[in-house]
């Protein structure tokens, strides 16, 4: 099998990566389909594979009866770096595809010798382990601070930040239980989006009409972890 080149990634971390520093990874990259609602990483399991989305993106939500999605990943990062780094090899969180595309796999032990023969590889994944970390708590903050239509037009926000498009393959269901709320009012609060013309809601899609508008609504909500993700990872 030939070994994929860095210049062919589309994944931004991977991207960013040094000559060097992918050159460790190079050889143990596995390009993977996925498929939606596909299991990524299971609680309190040890995490033997991490993944580089390179189109679409995965959740991460609280487990059991109650979850709730506290954190996504698409193309600016890896799925499963936070423990390994960490130095633990488990989670109790869940990790999924949202929206089914394409990743790159790569053992949790490839990856754990690369980042210790390699400081410069090791800080690049830690900052994104920053940025993720921020994002955590924006959402908590977020959850705690803001009615559900801030809730959703920041939700929207970052999933369509991760599809690189406007619209978004999902259902009301889908999106109560990524929000934590009943699914009346994801249809209320989705109907006001819609009124303004910021969205067109479809039987399970989500077309973005007004990227700005949508900003507007989700005000401060939204933009710390993204603004950290440039200034750490782009910037450095």
């Amino acid at each position: 099998m030939s070994l994929l080149e860095q210049s062919a990634v589309r994944n931004r971390l991977l991207k960013r990566l040094s000559p060097g520093d992918f050159g460790l990874l190079q050889p143990h990259l596995r390009p993977l389909a996925t498929e939606l609602r596909q299991g990524l990483i299971q609680p309190h399991v040890p995490i033997t594979e991490l993944f580089f989305p390179e189109t679409g993106y995965a959740s991460i939500t609280t487990a059991g009866s109650g979850k709730v999605e506290i954190g996504i990943i698409g193309s600016e990062g890896v799925v499963g770096a936070t423990p390994i780094l960490l130095g633990s090899d488990r989670t109790p969180y869940d990790h999924f595809v949202q929206s089914a595309g394409e990743m790159i796999a790569i053992t949790a032990s490839e990856l754990t010798a690369a980042t210790e023969s390699s400081p410069t590889l090791r800080r690049l994944l830690l900052r994104f382990v920053q940025t993720l970390l921020i994002q955590t708590a924006q959402t908590a903050f977020a959850n705690a601070s803001y009615n559900i239509e801030v809730r959703l037009a920041r939700w929207l926000l970052m999933c369509q930040d991760r599809i690189h498009g406007d619209e978004l393959t999902v259902t009301h269901d889908f999106l109560s239980f990524m929000l934590g709320v009943q699914r009346t009012t994801v249809t209320l609060a989705l109907q006001m989006l819609e009124g303004n013309r910021l969205i067109k809601a479809r039987r399970g899609r989500i077309a973005v009409l007004d990227r700005a508008g949508l900003l507007a609504v989700a005000g401060d909500s939204y933009g710390i972890p993204e603004g950290e993700y440039a200034r750490l990872i782009e910037g450095a």
